[in-house]
């Protein structure tokens, strides 16, 4: 069966984790935003809120979370008072969950050489995260506190669009649940108010397509494990 335009933009985006420093120009951005917002949300709630990081503003964030994520590898305490404000995992994990998760961390850090005790580099691959990989545009996405977990449906919706969207015109992404634990900077940071929770961050660039990194691709069950078919 020929892959249709759409087919071929779900299928080809991946998470990159290493972007070449070409910038994106605002219209582009403004374009992939503009046909994002055509996702679905509940009662067209449009719960969504924007936040774009580049230039001055982008490497000012990525400095103070790289600087307080080497400050917590030194002092674990620190930890405690970043949280999380909503529980993106769960706090128990069960299989067949679990198994996924250690085949794609350890199929990951093995292409890239890092070992089970190789602490240093993974402190670094994990710091990769706060460098947005490199990519020229960051993305803050937050949503009103007012609103219930329908609305985190709603986002899915929103940020698989932005994705998707994104690979129309040639760029690739990385959604970014890491950046979560950090809002106590990024909010501030950003402008965003009280009223306001960091649903994620996401990365959007070139892809570099000379890095090692970005030539892995997580595997997925096929249709018939997930499917149940009623007749």
């Amino acid at each position: 069966m020929t892959l249709s335009v759409v087919d071929e933009a779900i299928t080809s985006r991946m998470s990159a984790r290493a972007f070449t420093n070409q910038a994106v120009p605002r219209d582009v951005l403004e374009q992939i935003l503009q046909v994002a917002s055509r996702a679905p949300s509940g009662t067209n709630c449009q719960p969504w809120h924007v936040y774009v990081l580049q230039g001055a503003s982008r490497d000012s964030l990525v400095g103070q979370v790289c600087s307080l994520h080497d400050a917590m590898r030194t002092d674990p305490a620190l930890v405690a008072q970043y949280a999380e404000e909503y529980d993106y995992y769960p706090q128990k994990w069960v299989s067949p969950y679990i198994d996924r998760r250690r085949e794609n961390g350890w199929g990951l850090y093995g292409l890239m050489g890092i070992g089970k005790g190789d602490k240093d580099k993974m402190h670094a691959q994990h710091q990769r995260n706060y460098r947005f990989f490199d990519a020229p545009v960051g993305l803050m996405f937050t949503v009103d506190r007012a609103m219930g977990r329908g609305s985190l449906l709603d986002y899915g919706c929103f940020l698989q669009s932005i994705m998707v969207a994104a690979r129309g015109h040639g760029l690739h992404t990385c959604p970014q649940a890491a950046w979560n634990g950090f809002s106590k900077i990024i909010m501030p940071h950003i402008g965003a108010s009280a009223d306001e929770m960091l649903v994620c961050g996401m990365a959007l660039g070139y892809a570099d397509a000379s890095a090692v990194v970005n030539t892995f691709h997580t595997p997925r069950v096929p249709v018939q494990e997930f499917t149940t078919w009623l007749d």
